[in-house]
């Protein structure tokens, strides 16, 4: 069986809001991708020729500066879409963040032609997009907080929960290289926090995983 036959339930369960004569255009037009974990899928300064929705797996939307440093901005989870992807295919401007998958990710690719189309002809496209932009638009606010007000202790507590929210787990499989790349920091601050952390009964540290204790962790 193709594989797109095989995703259909997943996408009509996934992204439900939509009306059924949108959901027979996305089967139409659109096109399954596989992409291993570790890919880059959009660079700065890219031209974005299609809009993507996540089946499976987990999308980094980042910035990176000259020297390669990242700044981690949100992560995509299956249900969701690129709002930035959204705004550089309409408007037809080049990509001013990267995109990278966390782990093995399915997504839908629609065709940017279609997007403008869509917004007029489906309120349920219309309000998915509105959403989309919020949801995001939320999320950068917490972000800005963070970094304008917290200090880098409270902005790794914030991270860990974050993490272990979007994983449903809280064991946190990445390194403290990893971790400090992500909040544009240093692995040697980054493990001297996470040891205070650990001397304070909030986490556990193991080799490329720190599991967050229950009383610490986000509520499910």
């Amino acid at each position: 069986m193709h594989i797109f036959a095989i995703m259909i339930q997943p996408i009509h369960k996934l992204f439900s809001q939509l009306e059924p004569a949108l959901l027979e255009q996305i089967e139409k037009q659109g096109s399954i991708k596989e992409i291993p974990a570790g890919e880059i899928l959009m660079r700065t300064g890219q031209y974005v020729k299609s809009t993507m929705l996540v089946l499976e797996g987990m999308i980094k939307i980042f910035r990176e500066n000259e020297d390669g440093n990242e700044f981690l901005m949100y992560y995509l989870q299956p249900g969701e879409a690129c709002a930035i992807t959204m705004v550089c295919a309409s408007k037809m401007e080049a990509s001013k963040v990267m995109a990278k998958t966390m782990e093995n990710t399915t997504v839908l690719m629609l065709p940017i032609q279609l997007m403008d189309e869509w917004m007029s002809k489906y309120k349920s496209w219309y309000y998915f997009v509105l959403e989309t932009y919020r949801n995001r638009f939320e999320e950068l606010l917490v972000l800005i907080d963070q970094v304008a007000f917290r200090n880098m202790d409270e902005r790794l507590m914030f991270y860990l929960q974050r993490h272990a929210a979007i994983n449903n787990s809280n064991s946190i499989q990445l390194s403290h290289q990893q971790i400090a790349d992500e909040l544009n920091s240093s692995r040697e601050v980054i493990s001297r926090l996470l040891k205070k952390m650990e001397q304070r009964n909030i986490v556990s540290l193991h080799r490329n995983a720190i599991e967050l204790k229950e009383d610490f962790a986000p509520t499910k």
